[in-house]
């Protein structure tokens, strides 16, 4: 009896052993299947993130190719621009220079026709001497003249040195009148041009100096002005700046308007630390 009940107690332990076993199995058999399942979901979320991620990395290579095709095309509309800029400053002040030369040669031609009509021959034995003087006068100046349109030119073309050597062989051949005066002025150009300030102060200082009535007086006190501002030499640029004002040569000149300007700018100037204007300018030098 004992032995019935121990062998059928084994054999219900067997049964219980041997069903759990293949639930375990079937169990085991469900996770991988689930397991592989939201691997295969996860792969294909994956493969579909990687697809959004490089159609949005080709976007942004695209947004980036265009912002920096702007860029470009920016720089070039800026340098364009400034050289456009560039050019007509340019052309402005070769503009100016012609206008400025042909008031000067009708100035001259005027001061010509007006010598000869005060000019008196008389017809007797000194007349022909006379005659004579006028002619050599005349050839003279158109030989000045013509240097100096040359000189002009070298001027403009920014051969400095070969335009101040034409303009110096014209003030040594015509030594006094308006086309010296502007002879020595244009001197004066080309010594700043050739940072000689010191040399082209001196010109321009004889020049107004000798001829304070004279057709560059204005402009050489101005170009003075400028000179001794740029150096910060603000009382002698304040004394030539009065000096145009106060001067009726100057009263219909275009250096009135700007001196003016300039010197009321510099009666306005208050430094906000109370330095002066002199301190403010050679620390901007610097």
């Amino acid at each position: 009896m004992n032995l019935k009940a121990i062998s059928l107690g084994v054999f219900f332990a067997s049964f219980m052993l041997s069903g759990c076993s293949s639930i375990t199995i079937l169990r085991t058999k469900e996770m991988k299947a689930v397991g592989d399942e939201i691997m295969v979901k996860n792969d294909s979320a994956y493969k579909a993130l990687s697809a959004e991620n490089d159609s949005l990395r080709v976007q942004l290579d695209s947004v980036k190719s265009q912002l920096d095709a702007a860029a470009v095309a920016q720089k070039r509309l800026q340098a364009e621009v400034t050289l456009l800029s560039k050019r007509m400053s340019e052309e402005t002040v070769r503009r100016d220079t012609r206008q400025e030369e042909i008031i000067y040669r009708l100035d001259l031609l005027l001061g010509k026709s007006d010598k000869i009509l005060a000019k008196k021959v008389v017809v007797n034995n000194g007349a022909a001497s006379a005659v004579m003087e006028s002619d050599a006068d005349a050839a003279k100046m158109v030989e000045a003249e013509t240097m100096f349109n040359a000189a002009h030119s070298d001027y403009h073309r920014g051969e400095y040195k070969l335009a101040y050597n034409g303009f110096k062989q014209v003030y040594e051949l015509v030594k006094k009148g308006e086309m010296a005066e502007g002879a020595l002025y244009w001197m004066s150009l080309c010594l700043i041009e050739a940072n000689q300030a010191a040399k082209a102060k001196t010109l321009l200082t004889n020049l107004v100096d000798s001829n304070p009535q004279g057709l560059k007086a204005c402009a050489g006190m101005f170009k003075l002005a400028s000179l001794y501002g740029k150096e910060c030499d603000l009382e002698r640029q304040k004394h030539y700046l009065q000096k145009i004002i106060s001067s009726n040569t100057c009263a219909s000149t275009p250096e009135l308007e700007q001196a003016a300007l300039q010197l009321q700018s510099m009666l306005d100037f208050r430094s906000t630390d109370g330095r002066s204007a002199e301190q403010v300018c050679r620390e901007q030098m610097r």
